[in-house]
């Protein structure tokens, strides 16, 4: 696990880009709950953070609509499209954790 943020750093129904190791990682927090995930909608490679966060736990692609799980990386709409890659957070007071393997 690899500090990202601070929980307050990541406004309710809104997003954070991070960089850990290297890689890009879009934080989401959605009813208090932080999710982290890849920065590219997997569909056309569209930025995720200009997304919308439309409902608890979805993350809606800008460019096409399409809308992911956060805990699942899957769009429902569209079983065809390869799963958004999600990356397993841990809270600890007010830091946020990522664990990239």
């Amino acid at each position: 696990m690899v500090f990202a943020a601070k929980v307050s750093e990541v406004p309710e129904f809104g997003k954070k880009l991070v960089e850990i190791g290297g890689v890009q990682i879009l934080l989401v927090k959605t009813k208090g709950i932080v999710y982290a995930c890849e920065h590219e909608c997997p569909h056309q490679g569209a930025p995720l953070q200009g997304a919308l966060v439309k409902e608890a736990g979805k993350l809606s692609c800008q460019r096409h609509g399409y809308r992911f799980d956060l805990v699942t990386g899957i769009c429902a709409e569209h079983k065809e499209c390869v799963p958004l890659k999600i990356y397993p957070v841990e809270i600890r007071g007010d830091e946020v954790f990522v664990d990239l393997d």
